[in-house]
């Protein structure tokens, strides 16, 4: 158990704290139709390889004539041959044409799949290619000139030349059966979807989405969809919208609890009843959800997130719980983060399932958010957590030493990153206001031992990518 003194420790510290907690989530099969709609921002959880090949048949790579080559001359003559069929897209490739009943130049039936040569057939982009032709003509390199859309098939010869290249996609040449298309890990994209559904697949093992539970705490807190304050003192609710639009760019599935007062018989209720104490076969169903998971015995959720109640205060309910002894908690601990905003920060597990407690304060719980959660929900999706990089400030501003500065920034157009402000508004920038947010797409980490920045240092700077990349 805790108690109510805190562990000093750094920031990074505090991530490894946070991701020493979770793990990936198992695969399961997610049908490609349903990927197409919500794959970018899953990953992978198995290696994926082809069981088809592709393509499945020799087919045509232009609308035109297919030839065999041996009755073209090598020295590029033109020569005149009767046109015998007409192949389109969708014919069977052991039975292409026959369905037409083409003409051949004497007007008697002909089978174009088996014709020997001396003969073209009409045919366009997709259509197998016959057995015994290996070439097509494009259609702008013969007499025809061009094929008209819907138009009859009229031409009973046509002239045509050998050309530098045989414009046919030969069997397998793209993906054969075994061949890798994804090692796991790897993210789903549309690319990936769409070469599996043509390698014979129908569906992809992917990391399910990670299920996360929001609730804030604060007995000054009434739903802010509500729009009463109820009297002096109240404020709207904010902080648990902030964190469940947060989670869900982050690719997460959310849970939104919504406040709950300052009263730890209250939050063990809500704890309780958001983990989900209840039987694996009755837990809320999970959308994409189709194999059993590997969430602790009776958990509806992989992640809590709270925010607020975990300073020194009087009413601070968070620290309250966590201090208790209490058989549904473990692995407490309580940290002073040397970091601003967003110093004090709780971690524990309630009923087995990690719990990451976040400060009440707007801006830390943002700033606290992308530091911690983000690439913890990145971890139990298989995704590898965002990592920051280097930009020249473009400004100077001062900074508070002994603390890593975390700073709002927004990213110009040179690359450089100046402090945020509101749009629009006529605002110093300032890390304790919240409308600040509104203008900042990255966060400047300033070393604890910098007491200035100066317009052209380099700094560490995670960007937000809003949305982050999720399920998104």
């Amino acid at each position: 158990m805790s108690t109510a003194r805190s562990t000093p420790r750094s920031m990074a510290e505090h991530v490894s704290a946070v991701l020493a907690r979770v793990a990936p989530l198992p695969a399961v099969d997610v049908g490609l139709a349903e990927l197409a709609v919500e794959g970018p921002g899953r990953v992978l959880g198995a290696d994926v390889r082809a069981v088809a090949l592709v393509p499945p048949f020799d087919a045509a790579a232009m609308d035109g004539y297919a030839v065999r080559l041996a009755d073209l001359p090598t020295d590029g003559s033109p020569v005149t041959l009767p046109v015998v069929g007409d192949l389109r897209p969708g014919a069977p490739p052991d039975r292409c044409g026959r369905e037409t009943r083409p003409r051949h130049a004497d007007g008697e039936g002909h089978d174009p799949t088996h014709d020997t040569g001396g003969a073209a057939v009409r045919i366009m982009t997709g259509a197998p290619v016959p057995g015994w032709a290996d070439a097509v003509v494009p259609v702008e390199r013969t007499s025809t000139g061009r094929f008209v859309a819907g138009g009859p098939t009229t031409e009973l010869e046509v002239t045509l030349a050998r050309q530098p290249r045989a414009h046919v996609r030969h069997r397998g040449e793209d993906v054969r059966p075994g061949d890798l298309l994804g090692r796991s890990g790897d993210a789903v994209t549309p690319a990936l979807v769409a070469v599996a559904a043509s390698g014979g697949l129908t569906a992809l093992p992917v990391r399910r989405r990670p299920r996360v539970a929001v609730l804030s705490t604060g007995s000054e807190l009434v739903p802010a969809e509500g729009g009463d304050l109820a009297g002096d003192g109240r404020i709207p609710d904010s902080n648990s919208l902030l964190l469940t639009a947060l989670a869900r760019a982050a690719g997460a599935d959310v849970v939104r609890v919504g406040a709950v007062r300052d009263d730890a018989d209250a939050l063990r209720a809500a704890l309780d009843r958001v983990v989900g104490a209840i039987s694996a076969g009755a837990r809320p169903a999970i959308p994409g959800e189709i194999a059993p998971t590997p969430r602790p015995a009776g958990a509806a959720v992989d992640l809590v997130v709270t925010t607020g109640g975990v300073s020194a205060g009087a009413s601070d309910v968070v620290r309250a719980v966590l201090a208790a002894d209490d058989a549904r908690l473990a692995d407490v601990d309580v940290a002073a983060v040397a970091l601003r905003p967003g110093r004090p920060q709780a971690l524990a597990r309630w009923r087995g399932v990690p719990w990451v407690a976040l400060p009440g304060n707007p801006v830390s719980a943002f700033v606290s958010f992308a530091l911690f959660v983000r690439p913890a929900v990145a971890v139990l999706a298989g995704r590898e957590p965002p990592r920051p990089v280097r930009r020249p400030a473009a400004e100077a501003w001062p900074s508070p030493p002994g603390r890593t500065h975390v700073v709002p920034v927004r990213t110009l157009p040179s690359g450089a990153v100046a402090r945020a402000t509101a749009p629009g508004a006529d605002h110093r920038p300032g890390g304790h206001a919240t409308s600040t947010l509104l203008g900042a797409d990255a966060l400047a980490l300033v070393p604890a031992d910098v007491e200035k920045v100066e317009a052209g240092d380099a700094l560490d700077v995670l960007p937000l990518d809003l949305p982050f990349g999720a399920g998104a």
